[in-house]
């Protein structure tokens, strides 16, 4: 216990029984840990009002979990000329999941993709 003390002092301990409780604190803070998943929305340049309410109400499901959410809308042929639209679906699809999700990422063009990270809200009610 203390190499500095003059005899050194040390204590005698059942080696088995720290063993055992070493793995049973390990076992109690692997359950208090929480595990995020990454869960996918996706849709396209197109999509109508009620479909992306859909989508929407889907990925609060998925942030009440506790998940992140990756949305994206994926850009086929002419639609990547104009990216401008994609943007302001994004700002609406925000303005929809309103204060359930924050925005952890801003949305970035990935090759024919433009793709945003959600997480959940923490300071909710």
């Amino acid at each position: 216990m203390s190499p500095n003390a003059k005899p050194p002092v040390t204590r005698i301990m059942d080696y088995g029984k720290f063993k055992y409780d070493q793995e049973k604190k390990e076992k109690e803070n692997k359950k208090k840990q929480k595990n995020a998943q990454l869960k996918e929305t996706r849709f396209s340049l197109n999509i109508e009002d009620n479909d992306l309410q859909t989508k929407a109400n889907q990925s609060i499901k998925f942030l009440n979990n506790g998940d992140k959410v990756k949305v994206s809308i994926r850009f086929r042929g002419r639609e990547l000329g104009r990216k401008e639209p994609g943007y302001e679906l994004m700002d609406k699809f925000t303005q929809i999941i309103g204060d359930v999700g924050v925005v952890a990422q801003k949305p970035k063009m990935e090759g024919r993709s433009l793709v945003m990270f959600l997480e959940p809200n923490e300071n909710k009610e």
